[in-house]
């Protein structure tokens, strides 16, 4: 139950949003971590900054009830009082609801929060106090899911955090309309978009996964699923402790655990 909270924490968004826009992040949740919201006494979700429409919000309310338990609660949170009342008329109490709130979750104690395309127009140094609001009203045990990506879903980047910190990174592409694993670096979580600097674990990994796509073009004739198959193998072959199974790189994912890929410089200038 949500106890009165102060006021919203956090800066309105742009709002960009698009139907279908998070679904990557959404069933890889559904797929990764449906366990967390099936043991959850309460199964209550926020979708933090949803965003001009509520369509998003919607969404992952659906894709929830159909694959993870059909009791979850989905509480879509922004700070403008203008979205909330907007999104009124999509709310299906109890299952999907719409609220006033920021990073202080307006009192809520949920098992997961989603956060995506909020922490983008915040500096790098703002994010860790971010971070450490939102999981600190976290239910036990629960999880935040915070990235970003593009308008239209294709490219993305998320970091999985609990209550002691960041603990994995998620890169995603629609592989029939990549190009290069470089374009993931446009897409990387806050936390580590202006780190693809010469340096940085993050530079190394993309760089990496660059040389291996270029390496793997003779699979290139039978589809980019294949080639990123090969991209992905050989990448883990030099080293790299990519945690997820082989049937996720067929949907152009990988993960990471948060230690290989942290900063390790100084903070650069903000821009």
């Amino acid at each position: 139950m949500a106890t009165r909270a102060s006021r919203p924490l956090g800066v309105v968004t742009r709002g960009t949003t698009n139907p279908n826009r998070l679904r990557r992040v959404d069933n890889w949740i559904v797929e990764t971590y449906a366990d967390v919201l099936r043991a959850a006494p309460d199964p209550l979700v926020v979708d933090l900054g949803y965003g001009a429409t509520p369509v998003t919000a919607v969404e992952l309310r659906a894709r929830l009830a159909a694959g993870v338990r059909a009791d979850v609660r989905v509480v879509g949170l922004e700070i403008d009082p203008v979205r909330v009342a907007d999104a009124q008329p999509a709310a299906d109490p109890p299952g999907l609801t719409f609220a006033r709130g920021g990073f202080e979750l307006a009192g809520h104690r949920p098992a997961l929060v989603r956060a995506f395309n909020v922490l983008r127009q915040y500096d790098e140094s703002e994010v860790a106090g971010a971070w450490a609001t939102i999981t600190t009203g976290l239910a036990p045990g629960g999880l935040l899911v915070e990235g970003t990506c593009d308008e239209l879903g294709r490219l993305g980047g998320w970091v999985l955090l609990d209550a002691t910190g960041p603990r994995s990174l998620t890169l995603a592409a629609r592989l029939a309309t990549l190009d290069s694993p470089a374009e993931l670096a446009e897409r990387l979580p806050k936390a580590l978009i202006h780190r693809n600097v010469p340096g940085e674990p993050i530079h190394d990994l993309i760089r990496a996964l660059d040389d291996a796509w270029r390496a793997a073009a003779s699979y290139a004739p039978f589809g980019p699923r294949q080639r990123w198959l090969h991209t992905v193998a050989a990448v883990r072959a030099q080293g790299w402790p990519i945690l997820n199974h082989p049937r996720r790189w067929r949907l152009g994912e990988l993960t990471l655990p948060w230690p290989t890929i942290a900063p390790t410089q100084p903070r650069p200038t903000p821009r």
